[in-house]
């Protein structure tokens, strides 16, 4: 039995602090549900972006537990190009899926989500978890 090949894509997505605990909970394997209001779920294509969010805004945001993480992971690269990307300010780049359909873009996760970087509103950058 052959086993296929999968392209993928290398995504990051930068998270507040209960995050992690939920896609521990996943076995590292899915990003929890948005939340009421929050109707895109946004991987983003550099790390230096998700790294930019993640010291910026999240260790800023009460919402957020003041941490900011990113993480890393594998997706079939087939799902996200169903989507633009979306460039930001001229160089960031997003992929935009909705909220309703993080369960099909969960499937499509290959491996597992790793925790990259942190960041506490010091500013110094912990070591990933």
């Amino acid at each position: 039995m052959s086993i296929e090949a999968v392209e993928t894509v290398t995504l990051f997505r930068p998270v507040g602090q209960a995050e992690p605990d939920l896609i521990r909970e996943s076995g590292w394997r899915a990003f929890p549900p948005r939340l009421e209001g929050q109707p895109i779920f946004y991987p983003v294509v550099q790390q230096y972006y998700a790294e930019d969010i993640a010291r910026e805004w999240n260790t800023k945001d009460p919402r957020s537990g003041f941490v900011g993480y990113v993480t890393r992971f594998e997706a079939g690269a087939e799902f996200p190009r169903r989507y633009p990307v979306q460039t930001l300010y001229g160089w960031y780049q997003e992929y935009w899926i909705p909220a309703e359909e993080l369960g099909e873009f969960n499937e499509n996760i290959v491996g597992t989500i790793q925790v990259v970087a942190e960041f506490r509103p010091d500013g110094d950058p912990a070591e990933a978890c």
